[in-house]
């Protein structure tokens, strides 16, 4: 009797072994390497955006600022060869938090063809003024997974970015300058997608926007994003995309009264590592 149940238990496991080696068998393969897979990654980012600033920062006793234009005033370049920084965290299957950061800093020189009041200074026509801005922004935003299946998956989330500002413009000719300082935190509401059309090949791509008004001033922030990767090796891929960042900020009542919107628009390429 053990003998035969023996040759049954060998004859069982034979089969079971052979099953679990048949191709297609549900369960015997694990899916390809791709951002829908991945728990974690960090993304390095080169990116070359078209730049506009337009702005207006009124005086402490309340004198209303001149409009003026970052680049055309004030000879702000208006392209940038930047460095970007984005990490993404899974959390099960349906949570994601990306974390993003972005810094951008610009100096330039130019003669002014008209009057400008810039807070508490008025520059003059044919002053020779330099200036620097700072633009910074780090983000937060959670999504979750509404839509998820084999090959793509849709989200719908929320997220906070922290924007902070830094100007200095001076006329060395007439030993003025000015500086000013501004921080705004921006909700925003969002959602993304993820799609994987090929073996090694994927598409993503995200829209955060939204705009708020308060007692105090009023702003908008919106952040788009599209890309193509290829996934080199299973922890690594590489990529092109596109992307756009804009911010439209008016305060009143606050350290720094006025307005401020900025815009950072073009190409970018990639760098990703993930497990």
């Amino acid at each position: 009797m053990s003998s035969r149940l023996a040759a049954a238990a060998v004859a069982l496991l034979s089969c079971a072994n052979a099953h679990a080696a048949l191709p297609g068998t549900p369960g015997t393969e694990r899916a390809p390497a791709s951002p829908l897979t991945d728990y974690f990654a960090l993304r390095i980012i080169y990116f070359q955006p078209g730049l506009t600033t337009d702005g207006r920062l009124d005086s402490d006793a309340g004198t209303v600022g001149t409009p003026f234009s970052g680049e055309d005033d004030f000879g702000l370049d208006d392209q940038a060869n930047q460095g970007r920084m984005e990490l993404t965290f899974r959390m099960r299957e349906r949570h994601l938090l990306r974390v993003d950061y972005f810094k951008l800093s610009r100096y330039g020189e130019n003669t002014l063809t008209r009057q400008i009041n810039f807070r508490n200074q008025v520059f003059l026509t044919g002053d020779r003024v330099a200036t620097n801005l700072d633009w910074r922004t780090l983000g937060f935003n959670y999504s979750w997974v509404a839509l998820r299946r084999g090959d793509y998956e849709l989200g719908v989330g929320a997220g906070l970015h922290l924007v902070e500002a830094d100007s200095r413009a001076e006329v060395r000719a007439r030993n003025i300058r000015e500086t000013g300082s501004g921080t705004v935190i921006l909700p925003t509401l969002g959602i993304d997608g993820t799609w994987r059309f090929a073996r090694r090949w994927s598409t993503g791509a995200f829209l955060r926007y939204l705009s708020v008004g308060t007692s105090d001033g009023d702003g908008s922030f919106a952040d788009y994003h599209f890309d193509v990767q290829y996934r080199w090796k299973p922890n690594v891929a590489v990529g092109l995309g596109y992307s756009a960042i804009s911010i439209d900020v008016e305060v009143t009542g606050a350290d720094l009264p006025g307005k401020l919107a900025m815009k950072a628009m073009g190409p970018e390429l990639f760098f990703r590592a993930s497990f």
